[in-house]
């Protein structure tokens, strides 16, 4: 078995992928308080949302303002999504730490989701890069590759097309791309198979795995890529979230698991799971009738568990 890193990043993404997911728009006290939180209980990557037309994603609405919140937490890194050069701006003018653009592998995915090909969104990410250069902000790009492992609309999805358009991401100016399982269609081999070629592709630029629990394989597919050495990954708190052509998908990995998988195997996270786990528990309470996920809040704690404290 391999050994497995000695720490790892879990980037929670409950407040944009989780919360543009549900009907229900959390007041912007809610999400700072969240925000707030998450990092006293050891979290210090959050994506904090999206700069979308708010007629679009209403739950997005205030991105700005969450984001100028976000900046003055100190030790916080908050990356935000952009789907286009305009949004990137919006990034910028905000000084995001780090501003995501999603790409869909998937040809007929990209056109439903952004009403662009695949190509397109690399040439949208050069325009971004230019315009990252030319206002001399420090904010990172990543180039996120998602379908990697399939797609509800098109089906098959060929790993040559997601090597290749990695490639032309990093090509175009990203700092950082990361795979993004949006559908739920990998399992632990697949995982392994792709992260393996990806790594020699964008050695560590290769900065995070995204996976969903559509079949309840999300913990497992981290482990598969944890022991290749990959050790940042995007997760939601109370596994809310899903993907609007992923018809039945029950949301991102679970922030609270997947926490508990890393501490219990020796990964430390930096979070302490008790709090992390009352701050679970008050975000569902914030989204009463909204679907959540995840088994640790059910079950709590083992008596017997000590984390990584004790772990190495």
């Amino acid at each position: 078995m391999a050994t497995l890193p000695q720490h790892a990043v879990i980037r929670e993404v409950g407040l944009r992928d989780g919360l543009q997911s549900i009907r229900t728009i959390l007041p912007t006290e809610r999400k700072c308080e969240w925000i707030r939180e998450a990092v006293a209980a050891g979290q210090r990557e959050i994506e904090i949302g999206s700069f979308v037309p708010p007629r679009l994603l209403p739950q997005m609405a205030d991105t700005a303002e969450v984001l100028t919140f976000a900046k003055s937490v100190p030790g916080l890194f908050a990356s935000v999504l952009v789907p286009n050069l305009k949004g990137a701006e919006r990034a910028l003018d905000f000084d995001a730490d780090l501003m995501l653009l999603p790409l869909s592998a998937s040809h007929e995915h990209s056109l439903a989701n952004l009403r662009k090909t695949p190509d397109d969104v690399v040439a949208e990410l050069g325009r971004i890069r230019a315009a990252r250069d030319a206002s001399g902000k420090k904010t990172l790009i990543e180039g996120g590759v998602g379908t990697a492992f399939g797609c509800t609309i098109q089906g098959e999805v060929k790993t040559t097309e997601v090597l290749r358009l990695m490639q032309a991401l990093l090509d175009a100016g990203a700092d950082r791309v990361s795979l993004a399982d949006t559908v739920g269609y990998a399992d632990p081999g697949s995982v392994s198979r792709l992260f393996e070629q990806a790594l020699k592709v964008a050695g560590d630029k290769l900065w995070c795995g995204h996976f969903h629990d559509t079949r309840g394989l999300a913990l497992a597919n981290v482990f598969a890529t944890l022991q290749l050495g990959v050790t940042r990954f995007d997760a939601s708190l109370a596994g809310i979230g899903g993907c609007p052509h992923a018809p039945g998908a029950s949301g991102n990995a679970s922030s609270e698991d997947l926490a508990f998988m890393l501490e219990s195997s020796g990964v430390s996270t930096g979070i302490d799971l008790p709090a992390f786990l009352a701050l679970r528990a008050k975000v569902a309470g914030w989204l009463e009738g909204e679907q959540t996920n995840g088994a640790m809040w059910r079950a709590g704690l083992p008596k017997n568990f000590h984390g990584t404290a004790t772990a190495h």
